[in-house]
């Protein structure tokens, strides 16, 4: 038996939901250039459960579920205000309330296809609604009901802000939905289909990916760029920082990809984007910073940005708050997620890996008295 460190290279399952094949990304077989230059992270959604892009009344009914479903129990809400909200990082809060909702839904432990696509809209929709609602209650503010006129990113930055976003804005953000949807058998995916092949149910199976996402070495990365982002400044700051950390042999967060050997697809359009907003809001500052402290990792360490790198420049020129990023990673992410669910649920076998034994051998017990 052999053994592979972080089960690099091992190929768990099949899938048909995406695939990254000589570093092109697709979802259902179509290219994620394709679809983050032209489709709305609806019809992403609809893509990935159901394998084709909807017709033009399937999304119709999609967006008025999905927009249906966004009103949080006020249980749930209520809960979140009994959080020590100054201590209590925005994961952990999703992490709970999401683990909560299953209270209050009387198919969750329905196992029918028909009831696990029903909860996958409910969890699809009020996922924002969690992120933005603990957003404002920390703040002493009460959550924001959506528009049902409003498009999914629309709303969420709308439930966010309480002001619907301009168009530039709209797009932008649903560019990085888009983009962050679904990423093959990641660790958090991963986590999901592990959790739901005992039959466990679905609020279970989130639940325990959004702790997997929850990690700096998953989706926590791009929070941690813009801290160092933060700490750097300025333009000038960045070459004295940058030789610091490499030569202490510090990680540099946002570069290098265990998958992609040549690059990450999904960073190019974030790259693109934040050079745009930046620009806009008149803080071109935190691109160049980007630019640059990119060309000296490229240079020194051969390690090309992921999709966390410029994603941290877009969400801050977008106003948000630094500790909302993964969160909002997450608000994307559970489209695959659920994707993967109803897949595993589909034609299931329980994961049970093996582990190789490398601790000491022929052991006898030996009394208390004689220890």
């Amino acid at each position: 038996m052999s053994t592979t460190r972080g089960l690099e290279g091992v190929v768990a399952t099949t899938s048909s939901v995406s695939s990254i094949i000589d570093d092109v990304l697709t979802y259902q077989g179509y290219d994620i250039d394709d679809l983050t230059d032209n489709a709305s992270f609806e019809e992403v959604i609809y893509l990935l459960w159901n394998g084709r892009l909807p017709k033009k009344d399937e999304l119709e009914e999609l967006t008025k579920n999905l927009a249906s479903d966004m009103e949080v129990p006020k249980e749930v809400f209520d809960y979140m205000k009994s959080y020590p909200i100054d201590k209590v990082h925005p994961m952990a809060a999703l992490r709970t309330a999401v683990s909560q909702l299953a209270l209050y839904d009387e198919e969750a432990d329905e196992m029918t296809e028909e009831a696990n696509r029903r909860k996958a809209i409910r969890l699809q929709a009020r996922i924002p609604a969690i992120v933005t609602g603990f957003a404002r209650i920390r703040n002493g503010k009460e959550p924001v009901l959506p528009k049902k006129e409003l498009s999914f990113a629309a709303n969420f930055l709308y439930m966010l802000n309480g002001e619907e976003p301009d168009e530039i804005s709209e797009t932008a953000f649903n560019k990085a939905l888009v983009l962050h949807a679904d990423h093959e058998l990641n660790a958090s995916t991963f986590t999901a289909r592990v959790c739901v092949a005992t039959l466990s149910d679905v609020y279970s199976g989130i639940t325990s990916a959004i702790g997997a996402l929850k990690g700096p070495l998953h989706g926590g990365a791009n929070e941690r760029v813009m801290s160092t982002l933060m700490d750097i400044g300025e333009v000038d700051n960045v070459e004295p920082y940058i030789r610091k950390a490499l030569d202490n042999k510090e990680k540099i967060m946002g570069f290098g990809h265990r998958v992609y050997k040549n690059g990450d697809p999904r960073a190019k359009h974030l790259r693109d984007m934040s050079k745009k907003l930046t620009s806009i809001t008149g803080e071109s500052k935190w691109y160049d910073m980007s630019v640059k402290v990119e060309e000296m990792v490229v240079g020194e360490k051969g390690l090309l940005p992921n999709v966390d790198f410029y994603s941290a420049s877009v969400y801050h020129s977008l106003g948000i708050d630094h500790d909302l990023f993964t969160p909002i990673f997450a608000t994307s992410r559970v489209s695959g997620w659920l994707a993967h669910i109803l897949e595993q649920y589909s034609d299931n076998r329980l994961i049970r890996p093996r582990a190789e034994y490398v601790g000491p051998d022929k052991q006898a017990y030996v009394p208390l008295n004689e220890r």
